[in-house]
């Protein structure tokens, strides 16, 4: 293990995931019949910008995966190795990595560039619009449900004068706490499939 190997395997992970993701909005576009979004051009946008994404959040995690080897490399070991962490302080890190998270996602999110996404770029250069209309009983139905329940709709808090950027703080505080307990349950998964593996092979 190294920096140099973390760094290559945080940005191959990064670019791969953020290609195929933008490359199935694509097709998912193409197959939903949308005529003002064609394949080829809307491609030709979305993989390129989407690219550029996978660099930079190539590099975040290379960065977080990187203090976590240098705090505690027993920890990327016995990952690598399937072993249990369970003899394995981890109270630093985790606090570490969680008030960062929380600073991140409650405090700098207040700062977060209001110009449009990778996806809303791309489809306002393949349609001239970033907004299309749609139409019909399922996505009327669905529009409607989400204006009733969203509880921060497009991440700003509903006020008389409009959103604010409070809104964006509860936002990204909410989406890593989500985040969290999602990574947390999906390593309780894994990690329990593999006992029943070992057990079966014994």
């Amino acid at each position: 293990m190294s920096s140099r190997r973390i760094l290559a395997a945080s940005l191959v992970s990064a670019i791969v995931g953020l290609q195929m993701g933008a490359f199935s909005v694509v097709l998912q576009t193409s197959f939903s019949g949308k005529t003002v979004l064609p394949l080829g051009t809307f491609l030709l946008f979305m993989q390129p910008v989407h690219l550029v994404i996978g660099i930079i959040e190539g590099l975040v995690t290379a960065a977080v995966v990187t203090f976590v080897w240098k705090a505690r490399p027993e920890i990327i070991e016995r990952v690598f190795e399937g072993k249990s962490l369970v003899s394995i302080p981890l109270k630093k890190v985790i606090i570490t990595i969680a008030v960062a998270a929380l600073l991140t996602g409650g405090v700098l999110s207040w700062f977060a560039s209001s110009n449009p996404d990778g996806l809303e770029w791309s489809v306002f250069k393949t349609a001239g619009t970033s907004q299309l209309k749609s139409s019909g009983k399922v996505h009327d139905a669905a529009a409607g449900l989400q204006s009733k329940t969203a509880i921060l709709p497009g991440y700003g808090k509903k006020t008389p004068e409009g959103s604010t950027n409070t809104g964006a703080g509860i936002s990204g505080l909410i989406g890593g706490i989500m985040t969290l307990v999602l990574v947390c349950v999906t390593g309780f998964i894994i990690g329990m499939l593999k006992r029943k593996k070992k057990k079966a092979a014994i």
